[in-house]
């Protein structure tokens, strides 16, 4: 049986459980990886991307590479296009993807998120907003997009239908309020970027951010009586999508779930 050689590449991956993952979905569907965790300086990445292609058969790419190594690529796929940034490179061709809407996506489905005719409010207009509003306009909700720097949420309006640019924050209602700032992990655990006067009048809170397992966000939508979504298991997907794209196969969303279940009860 073929075993690829895989990696995580960013800045700073020591901590990623990117290795985990994609170990526990290949003893699960009966493949054969290794994969390693690259932590590149910025000064450094420029200088050593080409050896990641000689030297691994597809990789994953973090912040704040996503868009780094498009120029490295022959083309590009599917949401990559659309979202003009890139998690998962095939070497072998030079391909790269975008796996973080998919995971997103089946996130909220397997949660029992339905968002069509809906309110969605997503903070933040980086990669992981941009994703989020996507899909979510594809999926039919009525989007609406807030950043601090209010051209970076315009831009993103700017490209996807249904998505409206906030230049403030009200507090009115929404069915699905999404953190995709990064507001509330590492030197900013601790701290929601909203309010529960906002988040009283949602129905559902949802945080991308995996650690801590619980974000002030999604405790203070807690105590509101909401229904929260941590982003673990947009992380597991996303890995999922990916390592089926390292092997050339389908993906399944039932078997992603079931897998993910899995995982879960072995983690905990």
């Amino acid at each position: 049986m073929q075993t690829l050689k895989l990696a995580v590449i960013g800045r700073d991956v020591t901590k990623s459980l990117s290795p985990e993952i994609h170990a526990f979905i290949a003893k699960h569907t009966g493949k054969k990886i290794t994969y390693d965790k690259l932590s590149v300086p910025e000064t450094r990445f420029e200088d050593t991307v080409e050896k990641f292609f000689e030297e691994y058969d597809g990789f994953n790419v973090t912040i704040p590479y996503k868009l780094s190594i498009i120029p490295h690529l022959e083309k590009v796929e599917g949401d990559a296009k659309a979202f003009g940034a890139v998690n998962t490179v095939r070497a072998r061709g030079r391909v790269g993807y975008n796996t973080d809407g998919l995971g997103f996506s089946l996130m909220l489905k397997n949660a029992g998120v339905q968002v069509c005719g809906k309110r969605a409010l997503v903070l933040g207009a980086g990669g992981a907003g941009r994703s989020a509003a996507k899909k979510l306009s594809e999926e039919g909700a009525e989007v609406y997009i807030y950043n601090r720097s209010s051209d970076k949420a315009k831009a993103v309006a700017g490209e996807f239908d249904g998505v409206t640019a906030l230049e403030k924050l009200e507090n009115i209602e929404y069915y699905l309020i999404v953190n995709a700032t990064g507001v509330g992990m590492h030197e900013t655990e601790g701290i929601s970027p909203v309010d529960n006067g906002l988040l009283k009048l949602c129905t559902v809170a949802a945080d991308l951010i995996y650690e801590p397992k619980k974000s002030k966000f999604l405790e203070l939508a807690e105590q509101c009586g909401k229904q929260t979504i941590n982003g673990e298991a947009m992380l597991f997907y996303q890995a999922y999508f990916a390592q089926k794209i390292f092997f050339g196969e389908s993906a399944d969303a039932a078997q992603a779930k079931e897998l993910f279940a899995k995982y879960r009860e072995e983690k905990f």
